[in-house]
C-alpha cells in the first residue's frame, strides 16, 4: 500500500511540474515570439497548456488518477468519503503536497530551460475583484466538469474534455483561469508573462477554494451518487494500479 501511494505521489509530483513547466515556458516562449502583441501571446500559452494538460492526464492518469490540482484532490475526498471511495484524507494531504513541490520545480525548469533567473519571484500584479471572480468560475467549472464525466460514465473523455476547458477559460475568464492552488504557487517563481506576485496568491488561492466547493455542492445535487465513482477521478485508474 505505501509503495503504491508512493508511485502515485511521484505521478502526481512529475505531472504538476510538467504541467507548470508547460504553463511557464510557453509563456516565456510567447512573450519573445510575440513582444509587442499580448493576444497573440495569450493564444500561444493557451494553446500549448490545452495540448500539454490533455497529453500529462493522459500520460499520468492510469497512475495516480492525474489530478495535479489540490482541489480537484480535496473534492475527491469530500465527494468519496460517505461511500468509501476516492482518496482517503492523508492522501489528500500528500497528493496536495506533491502537487505543489511539482509546480514549484516545473516553474524553476521552465526558467531554466529559457535561462530566466531562478532566484527572482514574480512581480505580475493580479488583483481585484473582477480577477477573484475569474478564478471561482473557472475553478468550479473544472471541478464541475471532471465529475459529471466520472459519474456518467465517460471518465475516458476528461484528458481531451479538461484540455478543452482550459483552453477556453484562457479566454472567456478575467484571471486567465489558473484553477489550480498548486500551479498558482508555482507561477509565483517565474517573473515572466506568466508570472503572479506573492502577494496576489492568498487571494487567488481562496477564490479557488470557493470555485471548487460550489462545484462539489453542485455536483451533489446533480449527480446524488456521484461519490461512487471518485476512484475514477480525473481518469478511471484504480484497475491499473
Amino acid at each position: 500500500m505505501e509503495h503504491d501511494l508512493l508511485r502515485r505521489l511521484t505521478a502526481e509530483l512529475i505531472g504538476t511540474a510538467l504541467l507548470v513547466a508547460v504553463v511557464v515556458g510557453s509563456g516565456i516562449a510567447a512573450q519573445r515570439l510575440s513582444p509587442d502583441d499580448v493576444g497573440l501571446q495569450l493564444l500561444e500559452n493557451s494553446t500549448a497548456t490545452a495540448l500539454g494538460l490533455t497529453v500529462l492526464i493522459l500520460m499520468f492518469g492510469p497512475v495516480s488518477g492525474a489530478h495535479f490540482n489540490p482541489v480537484v484532490s480535496a473534492a475527491d475526498w469530500l465527494l468519496g468519503r460517505r461511500a468509501g471511495t476516492g482518496l482517503a484524507g492523508r492522501e489528500v494531504l500528500a497528493y496536495s503536497a506533491a502537487q505543489v513541490i511539482g509546480g514549484i520545480a516545473g516553474a524553476v525548469l521552465a526558467n531554466l530551460m529559457f535561462e530566466v533567473t531562478i532566484t527572482e519571484l514574480a512581480t505580475t500584479q493580479r488583483d481585484g475583484a473582477h480577477l477573484l471572480l475569474g478564478e471561482v468560475v473557472a475553478t468550479a467549472g473544472l471541478v464541475a466538469l471532471i465529475f459529471a464525466l466520472a459519474r456518467s460514465g465517460r471518465g475516458a473523455l476528461a484528458a481531451p474534455a479538461v484540455g478543452a476547458y482550459i483552453g477556453a477559460a484562457y479566454w472567456f475568464t478575467s484571471s486567465t483561469s489558473f484553477a489550480n492552488p498548486a500551479v498558482t504557487v508555482g507561477r509565483m517563481f517565474s517573473d515572466t508573462f506568466a508570472g503572479i506576485d506573492p502577494g496576489s496568491v492568498p487571494g487567488f488561492i481562496a477564490a479557488q477554494i470557493v470555485g471548487a466547493a460550489i462545484a462539489v455542492a453542485l455536483v451533489r445535487y446533480l449527480f446524488p451518487s456521484v461519490g461512487t465513482v471518485a476512484d475514477d477521478v480525473v481518469v478511471p485508474h484504480a484497475n491499473n494500479q
